[in-house]
């Protein structure tokens, strides 16, 4: 899971638990096929292994767990833990279509849950471990979901001036309407951008052994084959830095949408609307 192009303000995690989820719930392709090249770049990292037990962090709707199951196979297990109720029920059914028994998901809050089948092997997260509001309390208790020695693997954004598809839709949005001012480190999208930060909290909470590798590529808005046209309404209805046209009046909003329609339509390549993307692959031990 991940908030996507968000420009200020903060996003916590208790908003996934109500509009946010809902919002990802009714585009859950569009994002899983648009995030698919940062995820399978961070499943590759990772490498799991038959018999391992894992816990996937803000699994949203299930596509990384559902990967995860096949990797470590019957004997072992996984464990998709998301705070919103209707990603959980949706992820749950992918599971049961997949016919995959050695999954299961559960709806809480990580940064205060401990699941009752902890400890686990090995931890996850896609874009889901950057919303916490006490985020050294709320890593603490990841700590504790673990076994010695265990493995956490986590996929964060890089800062939002390395990531050309959240500052080029930030930037045409805001030059409609006002955009907050980027909050350092608040929970959002990119509250862990900064790698030092990132050594701190992990190692603060009881991490060691920390890797923190770069990915690059190009994220497709909306997954591959969206058309411009149906990347605006993707965009103006799922991204969190489109809300406040939905507060303007009509007008101002059409317009940015037709300028948005134009960024998209200049990156428009044969695959889809490709656009430019860096994360961060942060690796420890417990």
């Amino acid at each position: 899971m991940t908030a996507v192009a968000q420009s200020g303000g903060t996003l916590r995690a208790e908003d996934w638990a109500g509009a946010r989820g809902t919002q990802w719930l009714a585009h859950l392709d569009r994002f899983e096929r648009m995030l698919a090249p940062a995820g399978a770049a961070l499943l590759a990292q990772a490498v799991f292994r038959p018999g391992e037990t894992v816990v996937d962090i803000g699994c949203g709707g299930g596509g990384t767990s559902l990967a995860i199951a096949r990797s470590v196979g019957p004997e072992g297990s996984v464990l998709g833990l998301d705070i919103s109720q209707d990603l959980v029920a949706a992820a749950g059914k992918r599971a049961v279509q997949a016919n995959l028994a050695n999954i299961c998901f559960e709806a809480g809050d990580a940064a205060k849950t401990i699941p009752a089948d902890a400890p686990f092997d090995r931890l996850f997260s896609r874009f889901g471990c950057m919303f916490f509001g006490e985020p050294y309390e709320a890593y603490a208790n990841l700590h504790r979901m673990l076994r010695p020695g265990a493995r956490i693997d986590l996929g964060v954004w890089a800062p939002a001036k390395e990531n050309d598809w959240m500052m080029a839709i930030a930037g045409v949005v805001g030059r409609h309407v006002a955009l907050p001012e980027p909050v350092p480190r608040a929970p959002g999208p990119c509250a862990l951008d900064d790698p030092d930060y990132i050594r701190d909290l992990l190692g603060r909470s009881g991490f060691g052994d920390i890797t923190i590798t770069a990915w690059t590529g190009e994220l497709l808005i909306g997954g591959a084959g969206t058309s411009p046209e149906e990347a605006v309404w993707f965009a103006l209805d799922g991204f969190s830095v489109c809300e406040p046209l939905h507060q303007g009046d009509p007008a101002t909003r059409d317009r940015a949408m037709s300028d948005l329609h134009d960024l998209f339509e200049e990156r428009l390549t044969n695959q889809g609307i490709a656009m430019a993307a860096k994360t961060w692959m942060v690796t420890a031990n417990a």
